[in-house]
């Protein structure tokens, strides 16, 4: 596994130099309902993913209507737009998982106000199933970036042409440590229970998030993320009831006529971890680290049809480093993720992808799966 990382990530930069297309031209939800050649009013757009998972030795699959979205937007005028996405996840559960105004006070300088994506590694913000190869997101943006992760905030975006720059920084609400006198965040999925996602978020302190995207070679796009605060408590006179929060990632995106490369690194300190578990009761890692990288090739067929098969490995470990712990090795993972996605409209694609799953754990057999899907977005 580990030579096999090692081989995509110098695929990643082998090819750099080779580029034919630009690659400023990544979309998602907000740009694509929000974009400049748009009118007026309103638009309307969703996505959809329906997935059917089995382990392997399992007697019984399940199937799922895993999410679906809906998506609207509004522009007021030239200068004032408002995005909003309403999900249904596992048919039953109900989020609000965007919902910002936007103002455009010129052609590079936005300010946005409301609930606001982190932008951090890649799979935060371009989340619509089609965007992506597998059935199911990469891992390390389930434990490592809790995708879909967002936050109540204000902050700006842009470009700065003239160095191919594309920046965001906003001001957000953090993840919740403490409420009702229980601890909320551990080891084995790291900060995930955190995500507050806007429902009566509590604010203790704001904490800072920003990215850089690079777009200036053609065909690469390279982004810069940071993230850094403190979590936030319903109750800010029990003291260790928060930890420190510092991330930072690395995200590569390329493309050369039908090849794809994509490669991620994202790592988290935590401090006052020894004391919150402490408090707590809990077993949350001071260091957390997750890395992917992906390599796909797009066989075209009649019109826009498209078959691709891909390949891509991970890792993370939510258990990087401890402090007054023993590391548990169960959190130290990694998965070899190997399927086809195909492709039969702009917007439209059926999956299918097995997973071979281990752990650091001696002697632990490896996990596997099939999975196959819909994946939908327009």
């Amino acid at each position: 596994m580990k030579k096999l990382s090692i081989v995509i990530i110098i695929l990643l930069v082998s090819f750099v130099g080779l580029a034919q297309e630009t690659n400023d031209n990544y979309e998602n939800a907000g740009s694509k309902l929000l974009g400049d050649n748009l009118p007026k009013g309103v638009t309307i757009g969703g996505y959809a993913q329906i997935d059917y998972n089995e382990p392997d030795g399992a007697a019984v699959g399940e199937l799922d209507v895993h999410r679906l979205v809906l998506l609207f937007g509004y522009k007021f005028n030239d200068k004032v737009s408002f995005l909003t996405e309403v999900e249904y996840e596992h048919v039953k559960e109900v989020y609000v998982e965007q919902a910002y105004l936007k103002y455009k006070a010129n052609e590079n300088f936005n300010v946005l106000a409301g609930l606001m994506l982190v932008p951090m590694g890649i799979i935060n913000e371009f989340h619509e199933p089609t965007t992506y190869y597998g059935v199911e997101r990469p891992n390390v943006d389930k434990y490592i970036v809790p995708t879909t992760w967002r936050e109540l905030g204000v902050g700006v975006s842009g470009r700065i042409d003239n160095a191919s720059l594309k920046y965001q920084a906003y001001l957000f609400n953090g993840f919740k440590s403490f409420a009702d006198g229980t601890g909320i965040l551990r080891g084995s999925d790291g900060l995930r229970k955190g995500r507050q996602k806007g429902a009566e978020s509590v604010v203790s302190s704001p904490n800072f998030s920003a990215k850089l995207d690079y777009y200036g070679i053609a065909g690469l796009r390279l982004g810069l993320s940071g993230y850094f605060g403190k979590t936030q408590t319903d109750d800010t006179t029990i003291e260790d009831s928060t930890v420190g929060v510092s991330m930072i990632g690395f995200d590569a995106r390329y493309k050369y006529n039908n090849l794809e490369l994509r490669g991620q690194y994202i790592t988290t300190s935590l401090s006052d971890t020894d004391k919150y578990n402490a408090l707590t009761g809990k077993d949350l890692g001071s260091k957390m680290n997750g890395l992917y990288g992906e390599i796909a090739y797009n066989f075209d067929l009649k019109g826009v049809e498209k078959l691709t098969p891909f390949l891509r490995y991970e890792k993370h470990n939510t258990h990087a480093d401890t402090d007054g712990i023993v590391a548990n090795k169960a959190y130290d993972r990694d998965e070899l993720i190997f399927g086809l996605n195909y492709k039969v409209a702009e917007g439209a694609a059926f999956k299918m992808d097995y997973q071979l799953m281990n752990n650091a754990v001696s002697g632990s057999d490896t996990s596997k799966q099939f999975n196959a899907g819909v994946a939908i977005w327009f």
